[in-house]
C-alpha cells in the first residue's frame, strides 16, 4: 500500500488569491506531493489548502509553504473574522494510508523543529502531537481572548506562552501551530438571519464546551451579511454531521429562524456523506455494496 500522508495548512490570507497562488507553487515544488483543494473566505480572511504526499516529502512541502506565507502575510496588516495567530496558522497532519499517527507526530515534531531554528517563527504542538497536556487542544493555544496581538505582547514574557520550538519572540510572521490528528470536517451552516448573536448562541448549544455534542467545536461569525455556525467536527464516526445538523435546526426554531445553507471548507471522508444519505433515507438494509460504483470496483467500501 502506498504511504499518504494529508496537510492541511490554514494561511491567515483570504483576500488575494495571488499570495496563495504563490503558496500552493511552493508546495508543488516538493517532489510527489498534490494539492487537492484550496477553499478561501474573504470575511474569515484565511485559506485551508489540502494536500497528500508521503511522508518522507510532505513535511518539506509544509516547510515551503511555511516560508512563503512568513514572506508574504504580515500579520500587524491582518484583519479578519475569524481567530488567527500567525501567517501560517494551523498545520496538522493525517494519516491517510500506510501510515500510523505516531508517524504523522514525528513529522510534525520534525517540521516544529525546522521551522523554529530555519525561520525563527515560534512553534506549538498541538493534539496528538502535544508535548503538554494543556496545548492538545487547539482552542487553548488559540482562544478567541488571545490571538496575534496578545502572542505579539505575552511570547517571551508569559511562561504560559513559551513555544515548544522557536524564539521566545513574535515577528510579523506570527506564531504556528503544528499539530497530528484524526481526518476533521470543517463544515459551516448559514442562517436565515443577519444577527450573528443567534448564530453564537446556537454555536455555544452545540459545541462540546458549551454542554453540546462531542468532538465538536464552533463559533458564530457574520459572514456576507448572514450568521453563520462555524465548525470543526473532529471524530465524524462518534458524532455523524446529521446528528450536529439537526441539532442546529431545533436550536435556530428556538429563535424564529431555519438554516438556509451549508458548506464544507475543505474535502469531507466520504464515509460521513455516506452515513448521511442512509440516516436521512431511513435504509435500514443498506450496504456499501449496493452502490453502483463500489459494485463495479469489485469491493464494498
Amino acid at each position: 500500500m502506498n504511504q499518504i500522508v494529508e496537510c492541511v495548512p490554514n494561511f491567515s490570507e483570504g483576500r488575494r488569491p495571488e499570495i496563495i497562488d504563490r503558496i500552493i507553487a511552493a508546495i508543488e515544488s516538493v517532489e510527489g506531493v498534490r494539492v487537492l483543494d484550496r477553499s478561501s473566505d474573504p470575511d474569515h480572511n484565511r485559506t485551508v489548502v489540502t494536500f497528500v504526499g508521503p511522508p518522507e516529502t510532505v513535511g518539506d512541502a509544509a516547510f515551503a509553504a511555511i516560508a512563503q506565507a512568513a514572506e508574504l502575510i504580515d500579520m500587524d496588516q491582518h484583519q479578519g473574522e475569524h481567530p488567527r495567530m500567525g501567517a501560517t496558522d494551523v498545520v496538522p497532519f493525517v494519516p491517510i494510508a500506510g501510515v500510523t499517527m505516531e508517524d504523522c507526530v514525528e513529522i510534525a515534531r520534525r517540521l516544529g523543529a525546522r521551522v523554529g531554528e530555519e525561520l525563527g517563527i515560534p512553534v506549538y504542538l498541538y493534539e496528538a502531537a502535544a508535548t503538554r497536556p494543556d496545548r492538545v487542544n487547539l482552542g487553548e493555544i488559540r482562544p478567541r481572548s488571545h490571538q496575534y496581538e496578545q502572542k505579539k505582547a505575552d511570547v517571551g514574557r508569559d511562561e504560559k506562552w513559551t513555544p515548544d520550538f522557536g524564539p521566545a519572540r513574535v515577528g510579523k510572521a506570527g506564531v504556528t501551530a503544528i499539530g497530528a490528528r484524526p481526518p476533521l470536517i470543517a463544515y459551516n451552516v448559514y442562517l436565515t438571519t443577519g444577527d450573528v448573536s443567534i448564530a453564537e448562541k446556537i454555536a455555544k448549544a452545540v459545541r462540546h464546551s458549551g454542554g453540546g455534542l462531542r468532538f465538536v467545536k464552533a463559533r458564530g461569525f457574520l459572514v456576507k451579511g448572514k450568521a453563520q455556525v462555524s465548525m470543526n467536527l473532529t471524530d465524524f464516526t462518534k458524532t455523524p454531521i446529521y446528528r450536529v445538523v439537526e441539532m442546529i435546526r431545533r436550536e435556530a426554531a428556538r429563535y424564529g429562524v431555519s438554516i438556509e445553507s451549508s458548506e464544507l471548507v475543505g474535502l469531507i471522508p466520504q464515509q460521513a456523506l455516506v452515513d448521511a444519505a442512509v440516516w436521512y433515507l431511513q435504509l435500514d438494509n443498506f450496504e456499501p455494496g449496493m452502490v453502483i460504483e463500489n459494485r463495479l470496483a469489485g469491493g464494498e467500501g
